[in-house]
């Protein structure tokens, strides 16, 4: 399995990286900025794909797919948005190379093949979305319009990491039109907690569901709803977003219906997005230095069974006692390997299951045989135990669920234990430095305060939250009243 791991307590950032890279997921490719997701790393992003598309379907989704090109002018329609996004735009202005006269087996540039109007690659597709949506809608009976796409985005990102940042990444994007404000709010809320649902179900990952402050808001929008997540470095990230667009894209696209009433109104929108991002997320919430860990809701193998054997014959009969276990495993949904390989030793494939993060490891050599037993190892604690084979397929289902629940149990300790409320400067810039996590603090509302903040602390407001009570307080930076505390957090 080559060398170990970094530990996270030496270089965090390093673990990490290498992680990635060792256990399989991801890794960088020959377009600077843009990652190859590997096969082990695409089979933990279908089975969240899985459970997303199935949840967006049941909240009433429907899934469509939309052009990888925005016309520039219908990019620049919604100017905030355009705005927003400018910085990171990759553009098309040529549909044509040719051979270079003076270089042999070059190529350049076809002069002559110009792009009448240049086209954005898209960083995010509510321009190209509205502007169809305009033709779909005539009256109050064409609304609400509820579509999502899986797609690929394009962000010229001029630091990237694997997963968390990357210039190109995969994500869902969920574009809906709606007949009131009332309505399009709910529908911004609803996938908020439809998020936030499966962050902490799924991924076994506590958040915290807020509201962005203006300068953090999505570009275009009125409100940005987010949920936000803590890794073990003590750093937030951004685990998905659901933003109230108000009446801005249909306004720059022209999007009206006719109500009941008979009266031509502008619709209102919303648009939300979870991304490749989730996948970083997972990796730094529960992972140790031993390798990835996987909670078993998302874990491509479930169940990784070695056998170990000196002869032909022990194999064949472990063989058969194994098959017959995991046909009762698979019946019962229970996805199972069975690493039968004679190319490498049980303790490589320990190893390597254990970098992998596979939830339940299964021994079962000669011995075993003769028994009636098997050995049951857990990755989230480490712990063995000898268990009858008799009962081993009822053992594993409830340790799958035990270590669903002590992921999320481990993940919710920490992030309470980093939530720390401070009253002053002092406080604030002592915790965000020494000690991480989300710092509650009474702020005076305004950008400028925020700016400066950031400006020397390095921490921004990740959220306001919903569940926070207003108290009465003071600014921590200004002395000026206020009337909430926000969480404030150095982020990814």
């Amino acid at each position: 399995m080559g060398s170990k791991l970094t530990s996270r307590s030496t270089d965090y950032s390093k673990w990490y990286n290498e992680l990635v890279v060792k256990a399989d997921l991801a890794e960088n490719s020959a377009v600077r900025g843009c990652m190859v997701i590997k096969p082990y790393g695409y089979a933990i992003w279908e089975m969240m794909q899985k459970e997303l598309d199935r949840m967006f379907k049941e909240t009433g989704h429907e899934n469509a797919y939309f052009p990888l090109f925005v016309p520039k002018s219908l990019f620049e329609a919604e100017e905030k948005n355009a705005e927003g996004f400018a910085k990171e735009c990759a553009v098309v202005t040529h549909y044509r190379l040719k051979a270079d006269p003076d270089n042999e087996g070059k190529l350049i540039v076809d002069p002559n093949a110009k792009l009448e109007e240049e086209l954005v690659v898209r960083p995010t597709s509510e321009a190209i979305i509205w502007n169809t949506y305009k033709g779909w809608v005539q009256s109050y009976r064409d609304l609400p319009i509820k579509i999502n796409q899986w797609a690929n985005v394009v962000r010229w990102e001029m630091r990237t990491r694997l997963f968390l940042r990357t210039a190109e990444f995969l994500w869902q994007e969920g574009h809906t039109a709606h007949a009131t404000r009332q309505e399009a709010i709910e529908e911004s809320e609803l996938m908020q907690q439809v998020y936030a649902d499966f962050a902490q179900n799924f991924m076994a990952m506590p958040v915290i569901k807020g509201v962005k402050s203006e300068s953090e808001r999505f570009a275009g929008a009125d409100d940005t709803y987010t949920i936000e997540a803590l890794m073990q470095d003590g750093k937030a990230l951004q685990a998905g977003t659901s933003h109230f667009l108000g009446q801005n894209f249909a306004k720059a696209f022209d999007v009206k219906y006719t109500s009941k009433e008979g009266k031509q109104e502008h619709v209102w929108s919303t648009s939300w997005g979870v991304s490749t991002r989730l996948m970083g997320g997972l990796i730094m919430t529960h992972s140790d230095d031993l390798g990835l860990v996987l909670p078993p809701k998302l874990a491509p193998i479930q169940v990784a069974i070695v056998p170990i054997y000196k002869t032909e014959e022990q194999l064949q009969a472990i063989t058969e006692k194994v098959e017959e276990i995991a046909g009762q495993l698979k019946s019962k949904g229970i996805s199972v390997k069975f690493d039968n390989r004679d190319t490498h030793k049980p303790g490589w494939k320990f190893a390597e299951y254990e970098l992998k993060g596979v939830p339940v490891r299964i021994a079962m050599g000669a011995r075993d045989l003769e028994n009636g037993t098997l050995e049951i190892a857990r990755r989230d604690t480490l712990e063995k135990q000898s268990v009858q084979q008799s009962e081993a397929v009822e053992r594993i289902e409830q340790l799958l669920q035990d270590i669903q629940e002590n992921l999320w149990n481990r993940a919710l300790q920490y992030r309470d234990e980093h939530i720390t409320s401070v009253d002053n400067f002092e406080e604030f810039k002592e915790v965000i430095e020494n000690k991480g996590g989300f710092v509650a603090a009474h702020w005076d509302g305004t950008e400028e305060t925020e700016d400066k903040i950031k400006e020397i602390t390095k921490a921004t407001i990740r959220c306001i939250p919903l569940d926070f009570k207003e108290e009465e307080g003071v600014c921590v930076f200004t002395g000026n009243p206020s009337k909430k505390r926000v969480l404030f957090a150095k982020a990814y």
